[in-house]
């Protein structure tokens, strides 16, 4: 069941009044076929108009969205012979990054992302997608196994923030994120990320100072969360949606910016309305951009990634 948004309510409507006609007009009785044409075609156009005009704030909405596809199923859909690998070799495994080899198109990869979990069990084990300091040692341990067989990285990331539990921080959050992101910056195979839902501070930057950045339209990337935002400068985080447009968090301000490299396209209302569509686009820009990272040697992609990274701000 399609689960909608607040700012999707007269869309939900319209949704509701289709069934509602559709249920009627199973009994064989009554035939309401061009009025069920009509509704859905002032529904799509309603739907269109919506996802044209969202606000920074309706951005965030949809890129938390419970039914986006999450890591595994990016892995499904456009990753091929995926070999999890598991462990920091120093003190857990963290189900919150999960990587490993595969192929994506004609490339040999090792792909890693956040995973958030699709329901309460999911979620709870891979706690939202929030990794503590062993996934950032996993994320690191597999850069650098990729470098050392000249592998490309691909990451996805999607994550409200690096975990701030008090554990977190005893085994060394802040150190582990650094670390990651300097893995980043040291590769001399092609890295590529992309921001598939929520980018969350350093959290995200960890796995995203790459080559090559994309953003899905309706992701998000930033600092802070809006909320936090909001709590930090106005004391409360109903302010949430005046600090979102205020920290230029969407792909096409960050593109803009020079923070994101290339933006992919979305199905019409978000990638949780047609995952298979959402996935193969991010597919095809993947494979794009791995090609042309190919043709650049190692002193080259460490020369780009560092000039792109000093010149942002």
């Amino acid at each position: 069941m399609q689960s909608y948004l607040d700012f999707e309510k007269p869309i939900a409507e319209l949704d509701k009044r289709i069934d509602a006609l559709r249920e009627t007009a199973s009994d064989g009785e009554i035939d309401i076929a061009s009025e069920v044409e009509k509704l859905e075609a002032k529904s799509v156009k309603l739907l269109k108009d919506t996802y044209a005009r969202l606000t920074p704030w309706q951005k965030t909405q949809v890129a938390r969205h419970p039914e986006r596809p999450h890591f595994k199923h990016y892995v499904a859909g456009l990753a091929e012979d995926f070999l999890p690998l598991a462990g920091d070799r120093a003190f857990a495994d963290d189900p919150a990054i999960v990587g490993g080899l595969a192929r994506i198109g004609r490339h040999r990869v090792m792909l890693i992302g956040h995973e958030k979990g699709d329901d309460t069990a999911s979620r709870l084990k891979h706690n939202f997608g929030m990794a503590k300091p062993e996934g950032y040692r996993k994320a690191i341990r597999l850069m650098q196994l990729a470098d050392r067989f000249g592998l490309p990285v691909v990451t996805l990331v999607d994550t409200p923030g690096a975990f701030p539990g008090v554990q977190a921080e005893e085994r060394g959050q802040a150190e582990a994120i650094a670390r990651s992101t300097e893995a980043c910056l040291a590769l001399k195979v092609p890295l590529v990320a992309a921001i598939v839902g929520e980018g969350g501070s350093g959290g995200a930057v960890a796995l995203a100072a790459a080559n090559r950045v994309l953003m899905f339209a309706n992701a998000v990337y930033s600092v802070i969360s809006p909320e936090g935002c909001a709590s930090i400068l106005w004391r409360t985080a109903d302010k949430a949606a005046d600090a979102a447009e205020a920290m230029k968090i969407t792909a096409s301000d960050l593109k803009s910016l020079g923070v994101a490299d290339r933006v992919v396209d979305e199905p019409l209302g978000g990638a949780h309305r047609d995952p298979a569509a959402a996935i193969a686009a991010l597919k095809d820009a993947i494979v794009d951009e791995l090609d042309g990272c190919a043709k650049m040697s190692g002193e080259a992609l460490l020369a780009q990634r560092r000039k792109k990274f000093l010149a942002i701000g």
